[in-house]
């Protein structure tokens, strides 16, 4: 499923928990850019893939103005004990409802593997670049999870 969200649109609010325990929102971001990627599930191959190159790219992200967050519905103690195997650099929002990825429209949607997934509860792996005013600079629909950081990076 492609999300209806393109460049030049709102990102859309959310507030939730992290992997620390801390509850957090967009609004926290403003005035910075912030690298909101969604994914699948916790310590499964391509997501690990996926947020290693963001861990080892998380300095140069960071030197560009970028925050990382990644979000996926599983709870805190999963996201803790995947933070934790892989010495995550970044926090991931607990999702437990989905509404952080029905907003996005990374949850749902049309066609049969859009609904098998968003029936076991596994968002559609989307990446969104986030302005510092609030606004979608980026989509990425298909990310290279190997090399996403420097798809990223190259995109700051």
């Amino acid at each position: 499923m492609a999300t209806p969200l393109r460049a030049g649109d709102p990102a859309p609010d959310f507030e939730g928990t992290t992997t620390d325990g801390k509850h957090v929102a967009l609004k926290d971001y403003r005035g910075r850019k912030l690298v909101l990627y969604f994914y699948p599930m916790d310590d499964t191959p391509g997501c690990t893939k996926q947020a290693c190159s963001l861990r080892d790219g998380n300095a140069d992200l960071a030197a560009k103005g970028a925050a990382i967050l990644g979000v996926s519905t599983q709870g805190e103690q999963s996201h803790q004990a995947f933070t934790k195997k892989y010495g995550l650099n970044f926090p991931l929002l607990a999702d437990t409802d989905g509404a952080v990825g029905r907003a996005y429209g990374t949850l749902g949607g049309d066609g049969i593997i859009s609904k098998i997934k968003s029936v076991a509860g596994m968002a559609d792996r989307v990446t969104f670049v986030i302005d510092e005013k609030g606004k979608i600079a980026h989509v990425i629909d298909k990310p290279d999870v190997a090399n996403h950081a420097q798809e990223v990076l190259a995109l700051l």
